[in-house]
């Protein structure tokens, strides 16, 4: 890759030769990484008539970095970093590379940061997860499930001539109107809800909508209730926002209405799907919840996360579609349906609550990119996305049956038995520490999510892991989970699993009496 002209600059009042600035700026970019082996250097013409300096100057530093084997002179070609770059900074003499200039004191960006957005950031995440042979991670797209070539075709519609103008321009704080419109016809009824096109905003995934709703719904100070335990993400917003969290203890039917504490402003839940126990909220549950919501004055978040995936016949109507006073702000999103690097998400809520969301998310991006939103509009449209939602609910079935056998064959113990829904199991330990048994099994190639950074006391979630199925093959599920049953039975405590495990405990969830 050419490097240009514009990633060089000399001062001319430094009271340094230009010459020596700019063999200085090559040598730290070669150390620096910043310029590779191979890369071509401007030409001495264009470079001298960039940074205003004669060309003898520049050519004259070429020339000493082509003696000291920091660049490649080619006849006809130009200049190149030289292929021999590594070669030569690793045997360099100490002397040898000029001097840096003087140090600055660094700015005291410690005095300026509060650190509070830094402090939740969440450190269980593995990156390089497709390195492990048994990823049994959440949230990650299998491609083989993914119809890449019609995505590639919706992308290409929408870059045609036909549509270039209308993507590439500012929507200011509007959305792409055909992807509203699909989403108001055919996505929200299938939750039973009714929703006109003032009452939706598009967001940039779930944790974007999350963000917004936090911080429209709560001032600093004030009141919120989540479950516990619960998605990670959410708690790192509102523990950044200056709420103050109550922990709710969820069961083996969700949230408990009657456990809500006093004076919240809302409360955030997963009626469908509870992160992370799969549970869900029965019927009469819900419509407590959205009774006491309207007697106590407080909103409702509803995350319908992985609505998509129900093994058990027709899902449960949303929060959303039963909510007579508006009082439901619900949130979703095509991460898990289409795949997470589409970042599309949407919120359903009465419209004096959109119009404030509508007007944050302009002050902190505007709109979400114009052409991820025609393309998903497309890709909606066109019967991709039932498509790919019909392939993906198969194989995620197939993969669950797989996994629910091999967790009975080898004496694993599903903390929440009673779960249809999902991707995703939840698991009891039998007394082993899940964060160590994690790191054990990274070692044996298999990767797993432990409980603690569901629950608000993360010594609460020891005793748990999650193990979802989305990225692994249905093939290399028994392997992997008898990889897992060993090292628990390896562990200490890990051989008193099966006489310990022996009912539902507190929080509807199977654990140690």
């Amino acid at each position: 890759m050419p490097i240009p002209p514009d990633a060089f600059f000399l001062d001319h009042g430094a009271g340094l030769p230009l010459q020596v600035q700019l063999r200085r700026q090559i040598i730290a970019a070669v150390t620096a990484g910043r310029f590779r082996a191979g890369e071509k250097l401007p030409s001495t013409r264009a470079l001298a008539r960039h940074l205003g300096v004669a060309r003898v100057t520049v050519a004259q530093a070429f020339a000493e970095l082509v003696s000291t084997d920091y660049l490649a002179s080619r006849d006809r070609a130009g200049h190149f970093i030289s292929d021999a770059i590594e070669r030569h900074l690793e045997a360099e003499p100490a002397g040898s590379v000029p001097a840096p200039a003087p140090a600055v004191p660094r700015f005291d960006w410690d005095s300026k940061l509060e650190g509070r957005f830094g402090s939740a950031r969440r450190s269980d995440r593995e990156r390089d997860w497709r390195r492990f042979a048994y990823p049994f991670i959440y949230g990650q797209a299998d491609p083989t499930l993914v119809d890449h070539a019609a995505w590639r075709d919706c992308a290409m519609r929408t870059l045609g001539r036909r549509e270039f103008d209308s993507v590439t321009g500012d929507l200011y704080d509007a959305d792409d109107a055909e992807l509203v419109d699909h989403i108001a016809r055919q996505i929200l009824p299938r939750r039973g809800i009714a929703a006109h096109q003032g009452e939706i905003l598009l967001t940039m995934g779930a944790q974007n909508a999350l963000w917004l709703a936090a911080q429209v719904l709560l001032r600093p100070g004030a009141s919120c209730a989540v479950e516990d335990p619960s998605y990670p993400g959410q708690r790192e917003i509102l523990s950044a926002s200056g709420a103050r969290l109550l922990p709710v203890p969820v069961d083996a039917h969700g949230l408990p209405p009657d456990a809500v504490p006093a004076g919240v402003a809302a409360v955030f839940t997963t009626a469908s799907h509870q992160c992370p126990t799969n549970s869900t909220m029965p019927l009469a549950r819900r419509k407590e919840l959205l009774a006491r919501a309207e007697a106590q004055g407080f909103a409702v978040v509803e995350d319908d996360y992985e609505f998509e995936m129900s093994f058990a016949g027709a899902p449960s109507p949303a929060l959303k579609a039963i909510d007579r006073a508006g009082a439901v702000i619900y949130i979703g999103s095509f991460s898990k349906s289409v795949f997470p690097g589409v970042r599309l998400g949407y919120l359903v809520a009465d419209p004096r609550f959109i119009a404030e969301a509508r007007a944050l998310r302009g002050m902190a991006l505007r709109h979400p990119p114009g052409h991820m939103q025609r393309t998903l509009a497309h890709f909606l449209s066109l019967g991709h996305y039932d498509a790919q939602a019909n392939r993906m609910r198969r194989a995620y079935a197939r993969r669950r049956a797989v996994m629910l056998e091999a967790i009975a064959r080898e004496g694993l113990h599903l903390a929440s038995p009673e779960a249809n829904g999902g991707s995703s199991f939840w698991l009891a330990t039998g007394g082993v520490d899940s964060s160590a048994l994690t790191e054990t099994l990274k070692a044996r190639d298999v990767l797993i999510e432990p409980g603690w950074p569901f629950f608000a006391d993360p010594a609460r979630g020891r005793g748990f892991f999650r193990l979802a199925y989305s990225s692994i093959s249905a093939e290399r599920i028994p392997e992997g989970i008898r990889r897992i049953a060993e090292a628990i039975r390896s562990e200490p405590h890990g051989n008193v699993m099966a006489s310990r495990l022996t009912g539902p405990g507190r929080d509807g969830f199977q654990e140690e009496p």
